[in-house]
């Protein structure tokens, strides 16, 4: 030990005080508009069906169709691997386990759709079809067999269609509740947002529902699709999407891009409408950047070419399909949307190689960070952050065991989640 050093100070502690009182209102508006990750699961993709479509075996049909799929064009690893170009070493646990989620839970998120996928019907036909759809969710959740989210995408607020839109949006919502109340995985999605103005009526209708009911204030989230250039630079040179969360007042859970009415809005030919396309690429980037720290999570589109028909066609459909979504996964895009049963193991494919190849660089470097351990990289709380978020995104959509990440890291998922969500507590390590 040396010498101890002596400490001066210069300022009295009133100007501590004094500063910190003139950042008042900027630390509460910190914490208000940017509260961070909320730490729950964020599916990996999302399914849409028909409003007119969707039966009690929507989810199932699905699963049985992905593995017809897969067993007629790619029945073994090793054929799967060479289709999609996954590593040697990746190829059985990537496939086994892409088999046994389309066994277990094909769908992670399902959108009941009364949008484009619905199209204008007689009003007593939509009534009907929002009824039934929320008596089938009611009970697909009491009897075990729901995705882990699920919800409708309602008509917009946009005059031609607004009424249609809140009287589909109430139909729905009453008969959950008239079937026991609103399920946990209740997701809502409000299409073709084009002003601020229109998520505060969304905001608007959701409050009303709440009161009629006794919910709590801001029980009803929703998710704001981004399809109009307008909702990306305002007439005012703004980004309108920011303002939308702002308008969302708490309520936002998602921005979803959706790529083909957007790629039309700017005039992309019909040829070149895909997520890869460089005005998809600005739109998404502008939603990332207005969506970071809020807790609104972003998703990529999807890509309308389907895999059917001969096997050619299938293997060209599915190495497009792969290749997005590892496109999307590398650019922080963890979510997107399958527009048909053989899109699935691409979909869980993708996802699967892109967390398990990473996963023991990713543990490493974790674990090296706790113990203090340096190595060949230097991370940050940051990083770790990252780092934790990756295993914990990799751990609730199948593609790594809780057992094998706190074997390799030395913390247990509560650990992770602390690391991950560094606001929300104290970190305390403990045994796995």
């Amino acid at each position: 030990m040396g010498q101890q050093e002596q400490v001066a100070t210069s300022l009295a502690g009133a100007v501590s005080e004094e500063i910190s009182a003139s950042l008042t209102a900027v630390d509460a508006e910190l914490a208000r508009r940017y509260p961070g990750d909320p730490g729950t699961r964020q599916p990996v993709h999302t399914v849409y069906v028909p409003g007119d479509v969707f039966e009690p075996g929507t989810l199932r049909s699905w699963g049985d169709q992905a593995l017809a799929a897969l067993d007629e064009h790619a029945p073994d690893a090793a054929s799967f691997a060479a289709v999609l170009g996954i590593p040697e070493e990746l190829a059985g646990p990537v496939h086994d386990r892409v088999r046994a989620k389309l066994e277990r839970e094909p769908v992670e998120d399902l959108r009941i759709d009364f949008e484009d996928g619905y199209g204008p019907r007689p009003d007593a036909e939509e009534d009907e079809a929002a009824a039934r759809a929320a008596r089938l969710v009611a009970e697909a959740y009491a009897n075990g067999t729901a995705a882990p989210y699920m919800g409708i995408r309602m008509k917009c607020m946009e005059a031609g269609v607004r009424d249609r839109g809140i009287r589909t949006t109430d139909v729905f919502l009453s008969g959950l509740m008239a079937a026991g109340g609103l399920p946990e995985g209740l997701v809502l999605t409000l299409p073709k947002v084009t002003y601020p103005e229109q998520v505060t009526a969304f905001v608007q209708l959701l409050e009303a529902f709440e009161k009629a009911h006794g919910l709590d204030a801001g029980r009803i989230g929703f998710e704001i699709q981004i399809e109009t250039s307008q909702s990306i630079l305002a007439a005012d040179g703004t980004a309108a999407v920011a303002r939308m969360i702002d308008a969302a007042r708490g309520r936002a859970t998602g921005l979803h891009y959706g790529t083909f009415d957007y790629s039309a809005c700017v005039g992309v030919s019909a040829a070149y409408q895909a997520s890869d396309h460089p005005a998809a690429d600005h739109a998404k980037a502008v939603m990332q950047v207005a969506a970071a720290g809020t807790g609104v999570r972003v998703s990529d589109g999807s890509t309308n070419v389907l895999p059917v028909g001969p096997a050619d066609r299938v293997h060209e459909a599915w190495r497009l399909h792969y290749g997005l979504t590892r496109r999307a996964l590398a650019r922080a895009y963890y979510q997107g949307w399958d527009m048909h049963p053989a899109h699935l193991p691409t979909r869980y494919a993708a996802v699967y190689a892109f967390y398990r190849e990473g996963l023991e660089q990713a543990a490493a470097r974790l674990a090296a960070y706790v113990a203090k351990a340096g190595g060949d990289v230097m991370d940050e709380p940051a990083t770790a952050k990252a780092l934790s978020g990756y295993l914990l995104r990799g751990i609730d959509c199948g593609a790594l065991d809780t057992a094998e990440v706190a074997g390799l890291t030395g913390l247990a998922r509560a650990d992770l989640e602390a690391f991950a969500s560094p606001r929300r507590g104290g970190l305390t390590v403990t045994a796995p």
